[in-house]
């Protein structure tokens, strides 16, 4: 028997498994998917949020800013890329500006640091790029950006490194009590622990309901994205947000911790908590609410579309509590999720304490993992060192990305190990440079199937029946 399951591979669930080995606690995690960080912290803005807008007492506002004062920590113990960019909210008029103040006052009272209005002359100073309309903006010192999908990976392997184990393919279809725990089933496997704990996502109602909690509900929201090259990225450097509503933060212009710029989300609540597909109307309001924040972005520099979806709960917050011994909902989590996500990892491990579980730190916890993707940030000297002792990090696979063989095999072999194209691609990047892994995934294919021991045509994109070759040319008919 575990001591802990925790439902759900996103970066939530990561860093709950990761805090609660650091604790000695024995941790399943089980993921429906076919790997880690497939739902929403795939696709999000990758945005560490300083904490100014969610409603002061609240769940989110106490954890947002609690988790970004230790996103720094975590990021660099875990090998993540993390900057401190900063980030501006941006107002068109007297009612923006009105807007912005309750904003500031919100925030003070939320406990953000370096909090300050600023008018539209500052506002140019420090993006001489932001649009002709802009005429005040909130300027947030202790914004950040991460890489989500990278932190969930890191933390997850992070907490197997540790002891934890990770079972992919296992959706929760059944949750028993049984002897001072509970029983987890899925479609032909089973897991007992003594608690569990719900980071589902845009499932954490229909988990819930397992249990017979019916207290809340999830719908997913849909946000729809532009990625640019990063012959792009220098346009802005701060995030730039618009005034936001009660559908979120709005369209943000942001650089990511990888040199691109980043445009989006819209935000459509829809039934369909699979529904990841972009639309023509979708796209088109993201160019044309970032063209009013950001003068000049080229649109032509764009690689790559795509959408996430947010868990979106009933309550207006996160849903993070104990409706019955044993069971722990961290449900709901939306934006600010990801920032917030460090902090709800410690209130889970101290709602367990409160459980009456007695819980010290591991003299032998190992909290520090080396970076998934390193070889283009090496000197010239530190490149020929490794060279010398792995020959196969001189051959550049990915170009775009400058991604190493060196770096795909050893994102292979490291838990938790990827089984397709897309999986190495969340890893080290390959493919996810201009040409989308146009001269790339050959090669990337062919190391998967030596590494995975299965033929190139069985090798997919992600996962199912998503092959990525049918058969060979020439071949006797």
């Amino acid at each position: 028997m575990f001591d802990v399951a925790v439902i759900g591979a996103g970066v939530v669930g990561g860093l709950v498994a990761r805090e609660l080995c650091r604790y000695g606690m024995r941790v399943c995690i089980l993921e429906a998917a076919g790997d880690v960080a497939l739902g929403a912290t795939r696709a999000n803005s990758a945005i560490v949020h300083a904490g100014f807008d969610a409603k002061e007492g609240s769940l989110k506002a106490k954890l947002n800013v609690r988790g970004s004062n230790l996103m720094e920590k975590v990021c660099r113990e875990l090998g993540v890329k993390y900057k401190r960019n900063g980030s501006l909210v941006v107002g068109f008029g007297d009612e923006d500006e009105k807007t912005l103040a309750e904003l500031l006052k919100r925030g003070e009272r939320n406990g953000v640091k370096g909090l300050r209005l600023i008018n539209k002359d500052e506002v140019r100073r420090l993006e001489p790029n932001i649009g002709d309309g802009v005429t005040c903006a909130l300027h947030a010192p202790t914004g950040a950006i991460v890489c989500p999908y990278e932190l969930c990976m890191a933390a997850v392997g992070n907490a197997m490194d540790n002891g934890a184990e990770l079972r992919l393919g296992f959706k929760v279809v059944k949750i028993e009590r049984a002897d001072g725990g509970f029983t987890l089933c899925s479609e032909g496997d089973s897991v007992r622990a003594r608690y569990v704990v719900n980071c589902a996502g845009v499932y954490s109602d229909e988990v819930a309901a397992l249990v017979g909690d019916e207290s809340f509900s999830v719908k997913a929201r849909r946000g729809e994205y532009l990625l640019l090259d990063k012959e792009a990225g220098n346009t802005v450097s701060h995030t730039i947000f618009r005034c936001p509503t009660k559908m979120g933060k709005g369209v943000l212009v942001t650089p990511t911790v990888d040199g691109n710029l980043l445009l989006g989300p819209t935000a459509e609540d829809i039934d369909d908590k699979s529904d990841t597909k972009t639309t023509a109307a979708g796209l088109a309001k993201v160019r044309t609410l970032a063209a009013e924040q950001v003068k000049g972005v080229n649109f032509g520099k764009t690689i790559t579309s795509f959408t996430g979806l947010r868990a979106t709960g009933s309550t207006g917050d996160f849903i993070i509590n104990s409706p019955i011994p044993g069971f722990i909902n961290a449900a709901g989590v939306e934006s600010p999720g990801l920032s917030a996500s460090p902090a709800i990892a410690e209130y889970v491990r101290e709602m367990l304490t409160d459980m009456g579980e007695k819980l010290s730190e591991r003299e032998d916890f190992v909290a520090v993992r080396a970076p998934m993707h390193f070889y283009r940030e090496m000197s010239r000297e530190e490149k020929n060192k490794l060279i010398a002792e792995r020959p196969e990090y001189a051959h550049v696979i990915c170009r775009c990305e400058t991604v190493t063989e060196g770096e795909i095999l050893d994102a292979i072999r490291t838990n938790p190990k990827p089984r397709d194209l897309d999986g190495v691609k969340r890893r080290t990047r390959a493919t996810m440079g201009r040409c989308q892994g146009g001269f790339c995934t050959p090669y990337i294919v062919e190391l998967l199937a030596r590494e995975l021991g299965i033929n190139y045509e069985d090798v997919t994109k992600s996962g199912g029946a998503s092959y990525i070759n049918v058969g060979k040319t020439k071949e006797d008919v």
